[in-house]
């Protein structure tokens, strides 16, 4: 037997190398497989999109993305042009030449990696055909009312056919790697497989199906999984088909790989996968993208300025708050009320509304749902609102300009203007008038939008259950605008970015998130944010930072207690972080912005390449043998707590509602954010590192359990 070639974890560029002179390992091919390239369906689309540049640089000319054509993503995204690798070219020259249209070009985002088009519909006649042949090797079948997966079927096929191309060119050797991502990809592994093609594959599922209707369902599903027949719940939910293609992926993928680490309970993947995991791949961002360097506690304070227009507007009438002491927080992302965690956020609001009443305080909570939903068009007394405001500021305006230039003609002739008579009867009138259009004899709304299902809105229900209505007397106000957002808005012109920098506080409580891109994207902007220990972001977090909370990341514990205790100290913190004054909460978005090198994918980009360099020594492992290394894992480095934050329990809240000044003033003396950040920046460990991490000591979690 030839002697097997050892495949370096540390190698240049992050290639694996291999001294067998017949395979040079710059002829080592990447695909990556989704069906969200150049085409935005949700979180995948974010996770391919960011980690280009990163791959890109990797691994040069030899990296391809492959994905589904659409015309009118293909016209603002991506330059088309010939392959210059002649085996893609003559693979590609093939399927067109049985009737498929292939397009192939550069991906006009950060990296310009290649991409792999296939036309779905020049091949639609196909799928009955290549439905009978998935069902040959999978014993798989498809509804023909599933319209999604039968496009899954026609793209598995035309990857797999492409795959069998390619690599009928290069004589058996070893030359590709095809990363699939989630079950839409995932009929081209299955079909690739059983055609035994020499190929390393790799499979990520960045969330489940399953996992997500059980959860939505208010089910115990953490503590309940050995409970679950997972094939009559798959087919109850009439998603079998689609939960059986993620399953057979486990079969039959070299590598397979998960977001989130659900280290303390391997059921979870049990009961999901009926396997588990090699490798748990975090996601990453494109921190250059985010970064704005000290710049973003600038662009805090604009945007936040932009938010209080939209709120002058939207309280006419009953604007009797300061806004210079009101807070913005806010909840984003698919309108999954339970698994969002929306259900617990608007019960701690109301907890908080007493809080905060009780104790008479003068800050103001105004809270934002950003969470597209079914609508007619935006709310009349949404509109009207800031068609007030607008006539408001063009009357002030208009008497400002008056009121100078009589100041300005009285200064020139030497004399101090009569105040008294500065301002004519006409102008009295005018002003008046503009007061009493500001009247109103309704509330404020607690929608943007006139909801199409109003009486059955989750988030409306709960709304009226607890009574959070806007009332002048309410220290928390409700804002649900269900619909993404917009610079071209005619209600809030920001784009969401825009939009999360001028926020005070992103709240998450999720209870299904396998990672959770909205806190992560708060965080590389500087803004504080709520997540919990049931999402891949706040395990994440809980292993990587002494304490999380001191750098601005609140996790609940919604694994070990019960829903009323998380909604309890979900309440603690939004109290907590009420109860912050101004310099406090500008030293908490220092520390939060710090944390954003480790959501880089130049450091997270690690595992994907472990998961690579695994598949290629489990596929070829006569040619490829792994270095005898411990895996990457997610745990191992850790922010220590900032030394200006006090060593106590309650390290970033309070424990009392009236807590000393001199306490703020000590912690302010103590805090020297050069002297922080030098030490934080210590922690990361330099990009590329595959060696074997240190093994820390994993946090436990708490004693309580349900």
């Amino acid at each position: 037997m030839p002697l097997a070639r050892s495949l370096s974890m540390t190698s240049l560029n992050g290639l694996p190398q291999c001294e067998d002179e017949d395979l040079p390992m710059e002829d080592l091919l990447l695909f990556e497989i989704s069906w969200e390239v150049t085409n935005k369906v949700g979180g995948i689309y974010t996770v391919i999109q960011t980690k280009a540049k990163t791959t890109a640089d990797e691994w040069g000319e030899n990296y391809f993305l492959i994905g589904p054509y659409f015309e009118q993503n293909v016209k603002t995204q991506v330059e088309l042009s010939e392959p210059p690798n002649p085996a893609v070219k003559k693979a590609m020259d093939t399927m067109k030449s049985q009737g498929c249209q292939v397009f192939f070009g550069r991906w006009l985002i950060e990296g310009s990696p290649y991409v792999i088009l296939f036309d779905i519909g020049s091949a639609a006649w196909n799928l009955d055909k290549w439905k009978g042949e998935f069902w040959e090797v999978s014993n798989i079948g498809i509804p023909f009312h599933d319209r999604e997966a039968n496009d899954a079927v026609i793209f598995g096929s035309l990857t797999a056919w492409f795959l069998k191309e390619l690599s009928c060119q290069f004589d058996d050797k070893p030359n590709i790697i095809a990363h699939f991502h989630e079950w839409q990809a995932g009929v081209g592994l299955i079909l690739s497989r059983s055609q035994k093609l020499p190929v390393a594959t790799i499979f990520t599922t960045h969330a489940t199906l399953l996992g997500r209707y059980l959860c939505a369902a208010s089910i115990d599903f953490y503590n309940n999984l050995d409970q679950f027949d997972i094939d009559k719940e798959a087919g109850e939910r009439q998603i079998y088909h689609r939960y059986y293609i993620t399953c057979s992926h486990e079969a039959e993928r070299r590598v397979g790989s998960f977001l989130k680490d659900f280290s303390d309970s391997e059921d979870v993947y049990l009961c999901l996968f009926s396997a588990f995991p090699d490798v748990v791949t975090p996601n990453g961002l494109n921190i250059k993208k985010f970064s704005a360097m000290h710049e973003f506690q600038n662009l805090h304070s604009m945007y936040k300025a932009r938010i209080q227009e939209f709120i002058r507007g939207h309280f006419y009438g009953h604007l009797d708050f300061d806004l210079d002491k009101t807070l913005f927080f806010f909840i984003a992302g698919r309108y999954e009320f339970s698994n969002k965690g929306a259900d617990m956020f608007l019960e701690a609001l109301s907890r908080l509304n007493f809080l905060l009443r009780v104790h008479k305080t003068d800050v103001t909570v105004i809270v934002f749902f950003i969470m597209p939903a079914k609508t007619n068009n935006f709310n009349v007394e949404t509109l009207k609102g800031q068609a007030v405001r607008k006539q408001l500021w063009d009357t002030a305006q208009s008497v400002k300009e008056k009121f100078g230039r009589k100041l300005y003609n009285a200064l020139l002739k030497g004399e101090i203007p009569d105040l008294n008579k500065i301002l004519d009867r006409d102008d009295i009138s005018i002003m008046k008038r503009a007061i009493f259009t500001t009247q109103r004899h309704t509330l404020p709304p607690v929608t943007t939008h006139n909801m199409i299902d109003d009486s059955n809105d989750p988030i409306l229900n709960t709304i009226r259950r607890i009574g959070l209505f806007n009332n002048r007397t309410d220290r928390v106000k409700v804002i649900l605008h269900p619909e993404f957002l917009s610079s071209t808005s005619p209600l809030l012109p920001l784009d969401y970015e825009e939009f999360v920098r001028g926020c005070h506080l992103g709240v998450f409580p999720s209870y299904y998130e396998p990672w959770g891109y909205t806190p992560a994207e708060c965080t590389v902007m500087g803004i504080p944010s709520v997540t919990t220990n049931l999402s891949g972001f706040g395990c994440f977090m809980q292993e990587h930072v002494a304490d999380p909370a001191a750098y601005g990341i609140y996790i609940v514990d919604r694994r070990f207690r019960s829903p009323d205790e998380s909604c309890n100290q979900l309440t603690q913190f939004l109290y907590g972080f009420c109860q912050q004054n101004r310099r406090q909460r500008i030293i908490q978005r220092n520390r939060t912005e710090r944390l954003s090198d480790l959501l880089d994918w130049k450091y997270l980009g690690r595992y994907y390449m472990h998961a690579r360099h695994l598949a290629l020594s489990r596929t070829f492992p006569v040619k490829f043998e792994m270095e005898p290394s411990a895996p990457p894992k997610t745990e191992g480095f850790r922010f220590p707590r900032p030394s200006s934050v006090p060593p106590s329990p309650s390290v970033s809240q309070h424990s009392s509602p009236h807590h000393s000044e001199a306490e703020d003033e000590d912690e302010d003396e103590r805090y020297d954010e050069d002297e922080e950040a030098e030490r934080d920046r210590q922690n990361i460990k330099s990009p590329f590192s595959l060696g074997a991490l240190p093994q820390g000591k994993k946090k436990q979690h708490g004693e309580y359990r349900n």
